[in-house]
């Protein structure tokens, strides 16, 4: 029977299998508590999504996948680990989201909520004490409501329940159902936006909680990026756990536990089929066949420009943007979600944009400027969307294409060549409509653990899922820690 062969008198504590930011942050988490850690990686470099590099031309320096961590800057997990001691800074841009129209205003999410309702309110005023209603009862909370929020949902009483209790009534509804609270284009735009950064129908339940945190998370900790890239949230965490003691070592493929050192403990930041292939005969083979018909979800078409000049932009708000949300309407972002969810890619596909090089000089030569854009397309899809894309773009920036100056275009299957954490293109970690944003990889008290007493999964695809926010390696290293460790002491 699975699990119960003698093992191997363990050669370290704890083996992390995957050194993108969930499952250094679980290594780090684990060293803290004073145990002996060794993480392996299969690329060459840390961070998994969140790497840094030339893709297009020499000193252009582009974020391989994610790029704006509003999350990371508000994760109860990094604030714990101290990365600003690690070379970390983060660069808030003076708005962190715009939404542009095809009249040249754009809608913006700014770090003020009072001016965010001011921008939602132009033309259609009961918009603006609508957003203020949304959001007021959470202002200034953010301390005590995320590390609730960002948890499994059904492990254990959360500390303060009755404000979870009151943010869960607003965001167990599908974006779809919180959008009849605006009247206006720009709020129900700017809404269905912040929503669709879930990958999912604006109709599925908890969309309207996505489009809620990230607003929130605006107000309160802002849109920032890391300076340099996101490698340097990597290269941060990386160094915490060297300091700490902890081992790393890059270029090193995991196909099986049987091919590691003995340890007391694994956590794997990979995707749960990847968990049961991994653990092999470890785990029952009926919680393996589950884990390996895990779902995902659609996948993206993503394109790193680098450009001669800023994006010219029709609506000045955008050039204070770190993000830029392009696609107008609710209507016209829900069909993009629908027909990516359908297998067909979108005619008109609504992109999530970043531009940090406006923010941040170490990113460029002198002059020169990154955009970092990309639209959803159907899991595993193989058509090119650059055409689109671009269309979109000279839409709401007219003489785009003319600042050009070289483009690295990546598919679904380029997109997971880069990382194996994203099959077929899904870079959320699996899929979100239904319930799956919430209980994953299965409705569970304890997500993270497995049939085998010592084998976690740390990734994404346990809650609370896609970002950065290391809070998925959090969660599997504290559950780690009680049930393998017996709660070892902290630092």
């Amino acid at each position: 029977m699975a699990g119960t062969e003698p093992r191997p008198r363990a050669e370290v504590d704890a083996v992390v299998v995957g050194a993108g930011p969930n499952g250094l942050t679980a290594a780090v988490t684990l060293a803290r508590a004073g145990l002996g850690v060794h993480v392996y990686e299969a690329a060459a470099t840390v961070g998994g999504g969140a790497r840094t590099g030339e893709l297009t031309l020499p000193g252009f320096h582009h974020d391989v996948c994610s790029a704006v961590h509003p999350l990371g800057a508000g994760s109860p997990a990094f604030h714990e680990l101290r990365l600003e001691e690690h070379g970390l800074t983060w660069v808030e841009p003076p708005l962190p989201l715009a939404h542009p129209f095809p009249d040249g205003t754009a809608a913006t999410l700014a770090r003020s909520a009072e001016e965010t309702a001011a921008s939602l309110a132009r033309g259609v005023p009961r918009d603006g004490a609508a957003y203020r209603r949304l959001v007021g009862p959470f202002l200034g909370r953010w301390d005590a409501l995320a590390p609730d929020v960002l948890r499994a949902p059904l492990a254990g009483l959360p500390r303060h329940p009755w404000l979870l209790a009151r943010f869960g009534l607003r965001a167990a509804a599908p974006a779809a159902l919180l959008a009849r609270l605006f009247r206006g284009e720009r709020a129900r735009g700017l809404l269905a936006g912040l929503a669709a950064h879930a990958i999912a129908p604006l109709g599925s339940p908890a969309t309207g909680g996505v489009a809620l945190l990230f607003a929130l998370a605006a107000h309160e900790v802002g849109w920032p990026f890391p300076r340099g890239g996101s490698q340097a949230l990597a290269d941060a965490l990386a160094a915490r756990l060297r300091a700490l003691g902890g081992r790393i070592e890059t270029g090193r493929p995991v196909a099986s536990l049987a091919e590691l050192p003995p340890a007391r403990a694994y956590l794997l930041d990979v995707m749960p089929e990847d968990l049961a292939a991994l653990a092999g005969d470890r785990l029952p083979e009926r919680f393996a066949a589950r884990m390996r018909r895990y779902a995902h979800g659609p996948g993206v078409f993503k394109i790193d420009y680098a450009l001669s000049g800023p994006v010219p932009w029709a609506a000045a708000e955008c050039a204070r943007a770190g993000t830029v949300h392009i696609g107008p309407t609710f209507e016209e972002i829900g069909a993009a979600l629908r027909a990516a969810h359908r297998g067909v890619a979108p005619r008109v596909p609504f992109l999530i944009a970043a531009q940090p090089s406006l923010f941040d000089g170490t990113r460029t030569p002198d002059g020169g400027h990154v955009l970092w854009v990309y639209g959803h397309v159907p899991n595993g899809w193989r058509g090119d969307l650059t055409e689109a894309i671009e269309r979109q773009i000279e839409r709401f920036a007219p003489g785009f294409r003319e600042r050009v100056l070289a483009r690295a275009a990546a598919g679904p299957a380029e997109i997971e060549a880069r990382d194996r954490n994203d099959p077929g293109g899904d870079i959320a970690g699996g899929r979100c409509d239904r319930l799956r944003l919430l209980l994953r990889p299965r409705p569970a008290v304890l997500p993270y653990a497995t049939p085998d007493r010592a084998v976690y999964l740390c990734s994404s695809a346990t809650p609370p899922g896609p970002g950065v926010h290391g809070m998925c390696g959090y969660h599997a290293a504290r559950a780690a820690l009680r049930r393998v460790f017996g709660g070892a002491p902290g630092e």
